[in-house]
């Protein structure tokens, strides 16, 4: 059976690979600092390869730098030994939910996450911590120059945590943020699907140099826009006031980009103005619909003194039974005198407009035969948002009033994910105070979407001085679960009252989102006349909470080589003493790619637990199944491999012998010969 490697990717031999398939004389072999025999890259040779001129050394070339940017480059791309842990206890229906919150520092989550939900993000929302001067808490390597200095500086918080004063006085002040920014960004770009996007909201102090390194990262290509966010309290300073903040707004890949989420529907007359446009003759096609015009015989088109607008016909016009009875040839200056001839050559089905959206349906209004153009349309997103509030107004009530310091409101985070689709994984990396959670739930109800979270957040210690701490909460993160878990209530007590709601014919048709979008009266108003089936969905309002730790196996299963005769004695496992099979189960799904949101059925055989990973019936494979039990017999094994799973994990200290590990194989290969076996 083959081994887990039971950690993150090592993305540099990863990208060597991906070189060497284009460039194999550029891949060779070196020895690191240990001394150890590894594949490297001969970088001028690799230069040469993408040069159509001699390289003989350095050009100067435009380029974003700063010290420390190659250490960021090296941090992102190492592997780590480590893994998420389950934590039942502080979860919200975590067997049946599909959210994620997970506590721990964003760069290794990032890392762990990589393999499991690479190219399956659908948007990425960020609100990191502006370079403004105060402190802010990370662990990357690069944070400082030498870990000497930080121990005498006592610059660590109780759960290691290196605290570093990023103020005017640091040399490193914008490096140092840059480097935090630069590396997690990296690995972001990775989780993001090739469709996706991510919006990062950021204020003057670093949206210059912001903007330079995600164009290095996403490619300048794949910048959308800038949308400027006012401010819901204003800065004064001696000379100015600041009344606005920014989001950067950039897709993977602006070739598989589009907005197809929000639709509108637009009405516009056939004529313009411009004396410029040209004056095509265009025939409608009889059958056309003619709205607010008797039946009858008519000579006349619009003929206005002095009109640029003017509509000449050829021909008397038949109305009967509201349609155009024969065809008729107009001419003036059209609008889309194109798009209306694809239209008509289309039988008046559905069709793709010049510029943007589809043509659905062309009429004439009026006795004037000014043809009307109806075309359907999807939302853009502005490069300015306006209505921005108060996000410590959803914190209130919450009964959560003063534990956040400037939370982003539920309603812009709304407004981005409108942007999404029903279905889609969102991600919120620096998390806070869990507006993106409390947002996706929201929508959800809205628009009776299924769209999943995954929130990520370093448990950072309240200060003593503030609200949170006095109301007894330790960290950010425990205060941001109780957020979400008081939201969800919030709104699974009014999905459970507009179940109740009495229903009443619709006296016009009014769409989900306009109601929604609008003010209470409208929204009441709408929701008194929707079909209770409408108004009352089943929203998830569970999280499942993970938490970032050491790997659950011993140093002795990375460096097998490492390890002495002497240091052997008395290790009968490779797996740390405290780690429950629950722990192992969740680094093993990290390590196979099986999404951490994947429904999980515990079942015993032979007084063995046995993990099913994935939907199960019995017309379909699990994804994963896993037993960690020690003394598996066959029958065990005999009952898993007839469920025929994907993929079949075991405790290596399970299989005792050569000759059990045969027994097993033979088992596989009489009932699923398909599975993949694995050990730990």
């Amino acid at each position: 059976m083959e081994k887990l490697k039971m950690q993150s990717e090592n993305l540099v031999n990863e990208n060597i690979g991906k070189i060497a398939e284009l460039f194999p004389n550029c891949v060779t072999e070196g020895y690191d600092n240990n001394g150890k025999l590894i594949k490297m890259v001969d970088f001028d040779l690799l230069k040469q390869e993408l040069s159509d001129i001699v390289v003989e050394g350095n050009d100067e070339r435009y380029t974003m730098t700063w010290p420390g940017k190659k250490q960021a480059i090296l941090t992102a791309n190492s592997p780590i030994n480590a893994t998420l842990r389950p934590c039942k206890e502080e979860s919200v229906d975590f067997d049946n939910t599909q959210n994620l919150y997970i506590e721990g520092d964003n760069l290794d989550v990032l890392k762990l996450l990589r393999e499991t939900y690479l190219n399956k993000v659908k948007m990425i929302y960020i609100d990191p911590p502006y370079n403004t001067g105060n402190d802010f808490v990370y662990e990357d390597d690069f944070a400082t120059s030498a870990e000497e200095y930080l121990q005498a500086s006592k610059s660590y918080d109780d759960q290691g945590n290196k605290l570093f004063p990023n103020n005017d006085s640091n040399g490193r002040f914008h490096s140092d943020w840059l480097s935090m920014m630069y590396s997690r960004l990296k690995l972001a770009k990775d989780l993001l699907a090739n469709d996706g996007m991510i919006f990062i909201s950021i204020d003057d102090h670093e949206i210059e140099n912001l903007k330079k390194i995600c164009d290095e990262i996403f490619g300048n290509k794949n910048f959308l826009l800038n949308i400027c966010v006012n401010r819901t309290s204003e800065i004064a300073k001696n000379y100015t006031i600041f009344k606005h903040e920014y989001s950067l707004v950039y897709v993977k890949n602006i070739n598989n980009f589009n907005l197809t989420t929000v639709e509108k529907i637009s009405v516009s007359r056939g004529t313009v103005g411009n004396t410029d446009q040209t004056m095509p003759i265009i025939e409608f096609p009889a059958g056309l619909s003619c709205r607010n015009i008797p039946d009858g015989i008519y000579k006349e088109t619009r003929k206005v003194e002095g009109s640029s607008e003017n509509i000449e016909n050829f021909d008397p016009i038949v109305i009967e039974q509201g349609k155009l009875k024969f065809p008729v040839k107009l001419k003036a200056r059209w609008r889309s005198s194109n798009d209306m001839r694809n239209f008509f050559n289309n039988k008046c089905q559905p069709t793709p407009a010049k510029i943007n959206g589809e043509i659905i349906e062309i009429y004439f209004e009026n006795d004037k035969f000014n043809p009307q153009i109806k075309k359907k349309t999807y939302e853009k997103i502005s490069s300015m948002y306006l209505k921005n509030k108060k996000g410590s107004e959803d914190i209130k009530k919450l009964n959560l009033d003063g534990c956040f310091d400037f939370p982003k409101s539920v309603s812009f985070i709304k407004y981005l994910l409108s942007f999404t689709h029903k279905e889609d994984i969102i991600m919120d990396f620096f998390s806070g105070s869990a507006t993106t959670a409390h947002a996706v739930m929201q929508l959800n109800a809205e628009d009776g979407g299924k769209r999943k979270y995954i929130c990520v957040q370093l448990p950072e210690k309240c200060d003593e001085k503030f609200e949170a701490y006095k109301a007894g909460y330790k960290n950010i993160c425990e205060i941001a679960k109780e957020r979400i878990r008081r939201a969800g209530n919030e709104i699974q007590k009014t999905q459970n009252e507009l179940k109740h709601t009495t229903v009443i014919d619709k006296p016009e048709q009014i769409s989900v989102l306009e109601a929604l979008q609008g003010n209470e009266q409208v929204a009441f108003d709408f929701i008194k006349t929707q079909p209770k089936s409408d108004v009352s969905r089943q929203v998830d309002i569970g999280f499942r909470v993970l938490k970032l730790d050491s790997s659950c196996m011993k140093d002795i299963y990375y460096n097998p080589e490492d390890i002495t005769q002497d240091l052997l004695t008395g290790l009968e496992d490779n797996i740390k003493e405290d780690r429950t099979p629950e722990d192992l189960l969740f680094q093993v799904m990290l390590d196979m790619g099986v999404l951490l949101s994947s429904k999980i059925e515990e079942k015993t055989i032979n007084n063995k637990k046995v993990f099913i990973v994935g939907e199960y019936d019995n017309d379909s494979q699990p994804n994963l199944i896993c037993c960690f039990d020690n003394d598996l017999t066959d029958d065990v094994v005999k009952e898993i491999a007839k469920m025929k799973p994907l993929y079949a994990v075991f405790r290596d200290s399970s299989i005792a012998t050569d000759s059990v590990s045969v027994n097993f194989e033979q088992i596989f290969e009489t009932y699923s010969p398909t599975t993949k076996r694995r050990v730990i």
